[in-house]
């Protein structure tokens, strides 16, 4: 498992041999890991931050993590010389499937492992790769990200959080929001700006620092949403003292660093796209499930609406591995990719609906509990409407597919006293 030369079919069967020997008895008791889907909106089923964490710290999974680190299949994606194996989108697939497969979870350090280590590794110093990802291979740096702020929406480049640079770090203060992975977090990484007279795009910074909500001028409030979860935090920065040594790709280039951060998240949405499937199919799976034991799978419309979810589960199963297939022979994905993230988020949010229309009239009872609680197809129909808006919403995504991929005339732009 040392090189990209390796066929598929073999890097599969050494995959499931060296999982065969390596997993701790019990580890998969531990907690059903194949429920656990790391984007927002995917699978209701999800265990709280809280048993997620306790459950990261027994002595089965630390062994575990102790084990895929040995064997390099932590951060595998990244470059053999920083700790990686090079794997591309097919030899992800084949990972994340074999690990689903044993119902074993990947040792994944999400946004340090998908945005801040591959940002580091194509800009910043000989230094700040030795300092930062080691640490963030051995799980010691967990990261959230600073970049969205109130009354920006998208415009990156407008972010007035400040930062004033001194001898030897730089003082942030102003707000973030949409934090994700706060509640775990021990880093940030924040774009500010730094040169406040420079061009809009010009006088921003990339700069990491350390997280710690209560202390060195930071103030985590978390957002409740509408499913009862709090996965999301607005972040205040009050005189907060980051070293200078983290500011990444130097003073004033902070949105260059942050283009590669965002394109590495969109690659990272690929990746995770395997893990998001094995996430519909088995949510899928239960909600038939649920139709049986409750009798509604004897109703011709039900059996209507779970074929046809089935139908949807199936052919985005067969897109992403045409995807796939085709980053194996060297060519670029089809336009199949621009489709992707419109098909999921809209399959999701019709599914909630026929979850709950399965469900009956109960389903508009939140169950009795401490607190806001809802059930499992609940929080599916409820948490499915942030899928049509988040990474880009299903309207512009529906743009995008027109213009760029059909060659439609752009959509025409509408201001103050008429159309242009």
């Amino acid at each position: 498992m040392t090189s990209l030369d390796v066929p598929l079919h073999e890097l599969r069967r050494e995959l499931r041999t060296w999982i065969a020997e390596n997993a701790p008895e019990g580890l998969a008791d531990l907690i059903d890991w194949r429920l656990r889907a790391d984007l927002p909106g995917s699978v209701a089923s999800l265990q709280s931050e809280q048993e997620l964490a306790r459950a990261q710290e027994h002595p089965l999974f630390l062994e575990w993590e102790r084990r895929n680190r040995d064997a390099r299949l932590v951060c595998p994606a990244w470059p053999e010389e920083y700790g990686g194996r090079g794997w591309e989108a097919p030899q992800m697939t084949i990972l994340d499937e074999e690990f689903s497969r044993a119902g074993l979870p990947r040792i994944d350090r999400v946004q340090g492992e998908s945005m801040v280590g591959p940002s580091i590794i194509l800009h910043g110093t000989d230094e700040q790769k030795a300092y930062y990802l080691p640490r963030i291979i051995s799980g010691e740096h967990r990261y959230c990200q600073g970049f969205s702020e109130p009354g920006s929406g998208s415009d990156l480049a407008s972010a007035k959080t400040r930062g004033i640079v001194h001898d030897d770090h730089v003082t942030i203060s102003g707000q973030k929001v949409w934090t994700s992975r706060f509640a775990t977090a021990n880093m940030i990484f924040v774009l500010c700006r730094t040169d406040p007279a420079a061009a809009k795009h010009r006088g921003l910074s990339y700069v990491i620092t350390e997280f710690t909500p209560g202390s060195n001028g930071i103030q985590a409030r978390p957002i409740r949403q509408i499913t009862g979860a709090e996965e999301f935090a607005e972040v205040f920065f009050d005189g907060t003292v980051a070293p200078l040594s983290g500011v990444i790709g130097g003073l004033g280039n902070g949105w260059r660093v942050v283009q590669s951060t965002l394109g590495f998240e969109r690659a990272a949405a690929g990746r995770a796209t395997t893990m998001l499937l094995q996430a519909r199919e088995r949510e899928l799976d239960q909600l038939i499930a649920f139709a049986r034991r409750t009798g509604r799978h004897r109703d011709p419309a039900v059996r209507r609406d779970l074929a046809w979810a089935k139908t949807q589960v199936t052919i985005m199963r067969s897109s992403w591995l045409r995807t796939v297939a085709e980053v194996a022979a060297g060519k670029n994905p089809g336009p199949q990719m621009s489709t992707w993230k419109l098909a999921w988020s809209e399959y999701h949010l019709r599914l909630g609906a026929i979850a709950l229309d399965i469900a009956g009239p109960g389903a508009m009872v939140r169950p009795q509990g401490p607190g806001y609680t809802v059930d499992q197809w609940q929080d599916v129909f409820l948490a499915a409407h942030s899928g049509t808006i988040y990474a880009g919403t299903s309207e512009v995504q529906r743009n995008i597919i027109g213009e760029n991929s059909l060659g439609l005339p752009r959509e025409p732009k509408f201001q103050e006293g008429g159309r242009t």
